[in-house]
């Protein structure tokens, strides 16, 4: 009988898995069908559709256009209809819905308080109605038969000067649904050194960051995000392929970054349909976290901007079956890295890995486990 190890789960397992997620932006993950409510509701007219299916697939073509103009639209489009409190509080409950349909269980959820001030909004409301709306999309959930805890993690502006203002921010709500703290935004020009009084603020108050990082601007990013600010966490940390040598006989080495980012166990929050649209990565079978995988990185597998890729955590575990042959064991050990990873209490991580995680992977695999040995005893009646 083949093993477990060797059998790509199908589309529903992969579906019923409990997932971890640690990479989503919020205004990256909207319903098109609440676009065009909130739109119309707002009286903002520039929507390039307003069709839900049309306004879905404009989306995804403009994130994979390869103009930046174009892909930057993208979230001036969400973002102009994410400026009033109940608006806030619709998006942030529909994603917690969204993501414990598709299996997920934790997930860190990421936005920049500072781009939801044009309606007359303060910081503190729009935390605070981000918050609430996240708390009801957890109650919605369980009434479906669901579970999920989401948690925020707050952005700023790679761009801007707000860093400081921002990471404050995180600290006074850290104990209401905040969890830490991220900046975004270009990496070029921009390196995350611009931000360190930020950064050197969350460390005096033990809290906890991660940094966009090895996306678009390589190793120096990397470096920086890492021995420079003290990162938690690379938010794609991609380019780190790039301190790694294959030779042509298959033996890899190392480089010192690289080394370091596999010795201390950084976590990387890796996306791969983003990564392609981005060019980060060439297909899903090129994408780095093949080889990462093998060479026991902490990579975690996450969904960046579910509307404008079109995807969810099933898909992309679906995309990675399909490119890499992932069974069910590789799922579990990428959701324990993302949990193991969480910006949440240790015990309460552990306490997520061992009663919801480990057990749920274990049922999927004793269910194929009774498939198959059905199947065979099938077969021996026949043959008898």
């Amino acid at each position: 009988m083949t093993s477990q190890t060797h059998s790509v789960p199908t589309a529903d397992q992969i579906r019923r898995a409990p997932k971890v997620l640690l990479h989503d932006h919020l205004d990256g993950g909207l319903r098109p069908g609440t676009i065009i409510e909130l739109a119309r509701e707002q009286g903002y007219e520039n929507l390039p559709e307003t069709e839900p299916d049309k306004l879905g697939v404009w989306f995804r073509e403009a994130a994979d256009s390869g103009s930046l103009e174009r892909y930057l639209e993208t979230f001036a489009h969400t973002c102009a209809v994410m400026q009033t409190r109940e608006a806030l509080f619709r998006v942030a409950a529909e994603c917690a819905v969204d993501l414990a349909e598709d299996g997920v269980v934790y997930a860190e959820v990421r936005y920049a308080p500072e781009q939801h001030l044009e309606g007359g909004l303060t910081l503190e409301e729009v935390v605070e109605a981000v918050n609430e709306g996240f708390r009801e999309g957890e109650r919605r959930a369980r009434e479906n038969g669901h579970r999920i805890r989401v948690g925020a993690l707050l952005t700023a502006m790679r761009h801007a000067a707000r860093s400081l203002e921002i990471a404050e921010l995180a600290n006074t709500y850290r104990d209401s649904g905040v969890v830490g703290f991220d900046i975004a935004g270009a990496e070029a020009g921009y390196p995350p050194t611009r931000h360190l009084d930020a950064f050197e603020y969350l460390k005096r108050e033990n809290n906890h960051f991660t940094i966009h990082a090895g996306e678009a601007f390589g190793l120096p990013s990397i470096w920086q995000a890492l021995q420079w600010c003290g990162a938690d966490r690379l938010g794609h940390g991609v380019r780190i392929i790039d301190d790694i040598e294959v030779a042509d006989d298959g033996s890899v080495k190392l480089g010192r970054l690289a080394a370091y980012v596999r010795d201390k166990r950084i976590p990387l929050e890796m996306c791969p349909s983003s990564n392609l649209q981005t060019g980060a990565a060439a297909s899903i079978g090129e994408h780095p976290i093949g080889l990462l995988r093998t060479l026991h990185f902490r990579a975690t597998v996450n969904t960046d901007n579910r509307l404008m890729s079109g995807t969810s955590m099933s898909r992309e575990f679906e995309l990675l079956t399909e490119a890499f042959d992932y069974t069910l064991d590789d799922m579990q050990w990428f959701t324990v890295n993302a949990m193991k990873s969480a910006f949440i209490p240790f015990d309460e991580r552990l306490a997520m890995i061992n009663e919801v995680i480990k057990p749920g992977y274990a049922e999927l695999r004793s269910e194929w486990l009774f498939q198959q040995t059905a199947a065979t005893s099938g077969s021996s009646r026949t043959e008898g």
